[in-house]
């Protein structure tokens, strides 16, 4: 039976790694990592803790809403697992849209139609 000979192009492959770490080690800078090691791995919701092997699930949510506002002390976060996070923004969204805005800032239009105008006609016309 013949072997497959492997044509490893190991110059390629150490800039693959290189990339990989840089990579990682620029992601360690980025908010989410600051989060995780500055806070306990729990859902500040419904107090799940999470490990390494689940660490995936838990997300950083942004007090104010605001993704761009990322103070190195961390006092714009809170780790939320993915149910949490969903049902923050879905409530912020609701409250957004009971004062009659929508996510992109314009203000909703009220309903002006108003089907059941002449019932009233239409039933003593009946």
């Amino acid at each position: 039976m013949p072997t497959k000979k492997n044509n490893i192009n190991t110059e390629k492959l150490d800039k693959v790694v290189e990339q990989a770490r840089k990579d990682a080690e620029a992601r360690g800078h980025g908010y989410r990592e600051q989060a995780l090691k500055m806070y306990p791995w729990i859902c500040g919701r419904c107090s799940r803790e999470f490990n390494r092997a689940n660490l995936r699930e838990l997300t950083v949510h942004h007090k104010n809403h605001d993704h761009d506002y990322n103070p190195a002390d961390g006092s714009n976060w809170e780790l939320l697992c993915l149910y949490c996070h969903d049902n923050e923004h879905q409530r912020f969204e609701e409250a957004l849209a009971n004062k009659g805005v929508s996510m992109g800032g314009a203000k909703k239009q009220e309903a002006t139609f108003q089907p059941f105008a002449d019932l009233k006609d239409l039933l003593d016309k009946g």
